[in-house]
């Protein structure tokens, strides 16, 4: 793998599931008050469908990058744990989006769950 790419790989591996996460809370979040507007004012649109669309985007988006921090990992694996320079930076980032990846795709599967096991617009 080139250097570029690594490079490319590494952040997208780092800052994807975070990104996807937080795009679909404020995705799902507007949806929900689009559906669920106060005053009536509520477009008619299938509200289960589409959170359950946007986790399952999101989920994806998150598996992808746990890939691309696992390649960037593979690549670096010879690189000593606290190597000096980009190559220990690099590899520090891989491990880092090698947890933190499982910790957005979690987030994101129980948030999704929560959504989709709620009744349409409870009045509260």
């Amino acid at each position: 793998m080139s250097t570029a790419r690594r490079q490319l790989a590494q952040w997208f591996g780092l800052f994807a599931a975070p990104c996807a996460w937080a795009a679909q809370l404020v995705l799902g979040a507007g949806l929900t008050v689009a559906r669920c507007g106060e005053g009536g004012a509520s477009w008619a649109i299938a509200n289960h469908a589409w959170q359950v669309a946007l986790t399952v985007a999101a989920a994806s988006v998150a598996v992808a990058a746990e890939i691309a921090a696992l390649a960037v990992y593979r690549e670096l694996k010879s690189v000593d744990h606290d190597a000096a320079g980009p190559p220990g930076r690099e590899r520090f980032f891989a491990v880092g989006g090698l947890a933190g990846n499982v910790l957005f795709f979690v987030a994101i599967v129980l948030s999704g769950i929560g959504v989709a096991a709620q009744p349409d617009c409870r009045a509260g």
